[in-house]
């Protein structure tokens, strides 16, 4: 039986990382974003298809996520190397290009058992999204089939209504009132 996030303490994790640039490889806790938004949000594996289109609309929206205290902080199995080399690959051979947010690796697919996103059999992680609140409680998850894509603005609008302190009705957005 899959066991319920939302609404407790996000699950621990420290991580290798590489950062946005592709230069300097790092580690990062869950405890690093203590008193920030968090996007934490899982992809399957580097170099394949729907998975830069999400990072790279996440990183240059990355702005507006800084504009509301957060922070972004990406997730595969792959290593810190395959990640570095992504990033530093051209987009005309499926690169991703410098990101304004690090990658992490779960190489040993922990973190992604613990997010509840980890496709045993396949050993890679479902699209999985989360957002955690600046004492570290996961507010919010969406997970998808890996064939979709997320949205950018959906991820937006629910973090600043989760930001609103209110009851949001649905199709809330920034400005709407609260219930």
């Amino acid at each position: 039986m899959a066991e319920r996030l939302v609404g407790k303490q996000a699950p621990d994790f420290t991580m290798e990382t590489v950062s946005g640039d592709g230069k300097e490889f790092g580690k990062v806790s869950l405890s690093d974003y203590r008193g920030k938004w968090l996007v934490f949000f899982f992809y399957p594996l580097d170099f394949t298809f729907v998975c830069p289109t999400e990072i790279t609309a996440l990183s240059e929206a990355a702005d507006q996520f800084t504009a509301l205290d957060t922070e972004i902080l990406g997730v595969s199995i792959d290593s810190v190397h395959s990640h570095k080399a992504w990033i530093n690959a051209s987009k005309d051979v499926g690169g991703l290009g410098q990101l304004k947010f690090p990658l992490a690796s779960d190489i040993t697919k922990k973190v992604a058992s613990d997010y509840g996103v980890l496709i045993e059999e396949e050993g890679i992680a479902l699209r999985g999204l989360f957002i955690i609140d600046p004492e570290g409680e996961l507010k919010y998850q969406v997970v998808n089939h890996n064939d979709v894509g997320r949205s950018v603005e959906e991820t937006l609008r629910v973090l600043q209504a989760l930001q609103s302190g209110g009851l949001c009705p649905m199709n809330w957005k920034p400005g709407d009132k609260n219930l």
